[in-house]
């Protein structure tokens, strides 16, 4: 498993554990960077302890303050507006650059509930 697909599979079972999600913003609003395909990706993560990484160590993230938000709330309110805006949910991005998967809000959506459902029937 590459670095990109083993942190997203970290997003979907920590989100599951512990139902939150966290972003970024600063004065300007949150960050929607454009991909390499040229579409444009919001990131998020699945720690608080992943965002002020990104924070503390990559220089275009420097100054953004962590927000936190419930799975219910990015289930059911952010994920559709990602949709409808046409942006990709960044999760868990990592490194140097802050990169990783660029995902489409449905398909982040199913993975994480599977996750739910995998720790409920634990």
């Amino acid at each position: 498993m590459g670095q990109s697909a083993s942190q997203a599979h970290a997003f979907y079972k920590d989100v599951a554990k512990n139902k939150k999600v966290w972003t970024i913003r600063d004065e300007g609003g949150y960050p929607a960077p454009k991909t390499r395909t040229g579409q444009r990706s919001q990131p998020f993560w699945s720690t608080l302890s992943r965002v002020q990484k990104i924070i503390k160590n990559v220089p275009a993230y420097n100054g953004f303050e962590p927000v936190e938000l419930s799975w219910d709330e990015f289930r059911d309110k952010w994920l559709p507006g990602l949709t409808k805006d046409g942006l990709l949910v960044g999760v868990n991005w990592s490194g140097k650059n802050a990169t990783g998967y660029d995902l489409d809000a449905p398909w982040v959506r199913e993975c994480v509930e599977i996750q739910i459902k995998e720790l409920a029937n634990a």
